[in-house]
């Protein structure tokens, strides 16, 4: 564990994303057992809180057609909590059958990516949501919220604070005690996260905030340090990087998860995984995938690892 940093909280917990926002965009079929697989890694690493797959229609995301299936071979784990993303009362349905533990209601904070990522208004959505909460009813089934494209919108521009903090509230008032802020476009900066933190924290102080960050524009870790420095315990990230929105132009992969870690880890900051478990996880997936992913860790290791001087050559003049 690094030097503990003033300020910091001394705990964070990590959402592992890339089974359900990590594979969605993946031309290629995961088959199942290989999905499987790689979440068996992670618990193995010592996550616990997954966003294990999406109810969605097989014909809109064909990734996740086996959504039932991965379900079922996690939901007698009590050790962990799995959530998937509904996006209608059909897929809701469904989740609470397969035994979900929460569903993760989203709509975006700008009109036009909502129109791009559900195909309706936003109001259309939060009318939605009203209608899931009333099936989740009485079933022991939570309702988490997720707010896409918090920090901008890449048809729009910048996405005011403002409405982020009024869809928070609205999710508030439908029963969601845990919202996650999607930095969907990549667009978040530090200054921002620190800005929206302060807003949401200060109006919805019984709301936990989760942060989501892409890695876009190569600041996703400076985010993730920003949100640290304002007391942010809860994150999402995906193992290797994997992942990116099929419907936001000159989209990239999320935060790796063993990226995150390691920082965490070396600002202080426990997040009980293990940093070679988790670089093991992250080699599987690109096992998987079949090509290279932008995680940096599983490439370099942990700073402290050192290699024998002649395992590189002196240099001559």
């Amino acid at each position: 564990m690094g030097r503990r940093i003033a300020g910091f909280p001394e705990q964070a917990v990590i959402t592992e994303v890339g089974p359900r926002d990590g594979l969605q965009s993946e031309p290629v079929f995961v088959p199942t057992a290989q999905k499987i697989a790689l979440i068996q890694s992670l618990l193995d690493a010592g996550l616990r809180r997954f966003e294990i797959t999406s109810f969605v229609s097989p014909r809109a995301v064909p990734q996740m057609q086996d959504a039932a299936e991965v379900m079922a071979a996690f939901r007698q784990r009590r050790d962990a909590h799995l959530t998937a993303l509904v996006p209608n009362t059909r897929g809701a349905a469904a989740a609470i059958e397969a035994g979900v533990d929460a569903m993760v209601l989203f709509a975006s904070a700008s009109e036009s990516h909502n129109l791009k990522n559900v195909n309706r208004p936003r109001a259309e959505s939060l009318r939605g949501f009203a209608e899931i909460a009333k099936l989740a009813e009485g079933t022991g089934v939570a309702l988490q919220g997720a707010i896409a494209t918090a920090f901008g919108c890449p048809f729009e521009g910048d996405v005011a604070v403002r409405a982020v903090v009024d869809q928070a509230r609205a999710y508030r008032d439908l029963g969601m005690r845990f919202i996650t802020l999607g930095d969907t476009t990549g667009m978040a900066t530090p200054a921002l996260v620190i800005e929206w933190l302060r807003a949401l924290t200060t109006e919805l102080p019984d709301v936990d905030f989760s942060l989501h960050f892409h890695n876009t524009r190569g600041v996703g870790l400076a985010c993730a340090y920003a949100g640290l420095s304002q007391g942010a315990r809860y994150f999402e990230s995906s193992i290797g990087g994997l992942g990116g929105c099929p419907f936001v132009p000159r989209a990239t992969g999320n935060v790796p998860t063993e990226d995150l870690a390691y920082l965490f880890h070396e600002s202080g900051v426990a997040t009980g995984t293990d940093p070679d478990l988790l670089i093991r996880a992250a080699q599987l997936a690109e096992r998987i995938i079949g090509r290279e992913l932008p995680g940096q860790i599983m490439k370099a290791g942990p700073r402290l690892r050192t290699a024998p001087m002649d395992s590189v050559r002196t240099a001559n003049g």
